[in-house]
């Protein structure tokens, strides 16, 4: 039978994003912790869990009040807030709210690995507890940040959410901002507007930045031609990529390109001399005995 102490930490996870995602973002989990997304949101709590995961994608004053009523109802459960959008006040209310952890998707390999690390700890401590004391109740809770208030402004913003995944699976096909404004049940200036209130950048910034961010990755990680790596990120005309890549960049594609590999040759020697040295080290050590 396995004992307290060697159970697999059990997330309970509540999926508070608008596509859906959290499935996705749970199995990133499964090999370590016993995952479970909740079905439905119902309050108190019944379930057992070790941590409560509350999964945001843009977080609204509906799904935040969520988390406070879990933390309300559930007081002796952590809780784990992840949301992709992410401003320095959001944090600062979630630790406010009583937050255990703050996590900004996408996870890095490192931040998985180090908050792993931290739960099986807390796990392992809470485990060690006989009993707990009752925790008081919030007599109230923190104002909720301007950033993430539903005014009608944000109302406004919500109707772009059906063309920002299209966006983010098209952005290097040739995408007509007349047709994304139709599916929104909007007019081209309108559509236009709202975008640049949205994601702080307007229409062709924003699909320019995805598709140099997207080049730079891939004279990161691939050995292609530059021209063809202009083509996949979405350019028809080289001269014209490189010449923006160059104004996003502060540097043509082959100078970007040449850094990346002069750096990764310098850190390959640098680990190379660590390893002589150390070489060196343990023959004098073995020689002086």
């Amino acid at each position: 039978m396995t004992s307290n102490l060697t159970r697999r930490p059990s997330l309970l996870w509540f999926d508070l994003t608008h596509d859906r995602s959290t499935q996705e973002l749970l199995t990133q989990f499964d090999s370590t912790c016993d995952c479970k997304l909740a079905k439905h949101f119902v309050l108190p709590i019944t379930e057992h869990a070790d941590m409560i995961c509350i999964h945001f994608d843009r977080p609204d004053t509906a799904g935040l009040r969520q988390l406070l009523e879990i933390k309300r109802t559930t007081p002796t459960i952590p809780i784990t807030m992840f949301t992709v959008q992410h401003s320095e006040e959001l944090a600062v209310w979630a630790m406010r709210s009583s937050a255990w952890e703050y996590m900004v998707l996408p996870l890095s390999d490192s931040e998985k690995k180090r908050y792993l690390s931290a739960v099986l700890q807390l796990c392992e401590l809470r485990r060690n507890v006989k009993s707990l004391g009752k925790t008081s109740q919030i007599d109230h809770s923190p104002t909720l940040p301007d950033s993430i208030r539903l005014t009608s402004g944000h109302q406004k913003h919500q109707a772009l959410n059906s063309v920002m995944l299209y966006i983010e699976q098209h952005f290097r096909d040739s995408i007509d901002q007349r047709d994304l404004a139709q599916r929104c049940g909007m007019t081209t200036f309108r559509f236009s507007r709202l975008f640049k209130e949205a994601n702080g950048l307007g229409f062709t910034d924003y699909i320019l930045n995805k598709r140099m961010n997207f080049a730079k990755e891939l004279l990161d990680n691939s050995q292609m031609p530059i021209t063809s790596i202009g083509y996949e990120a979405g350019f028809k005309d080289p001269s014209y990529f490189a010449r923006a890549f160059k104004q996003f960049a502060n540097c043509t594609p082959s100078e970007y390109r040449l850094a990346r590999q002069l750096r990764a040759t310098a850190n390959a020697q640098l680990m190379q001399d660590e390893k002589t040295t150390e070489a060196l080290e343990s023959l004098v050590q073995s020689l002086s005995n």
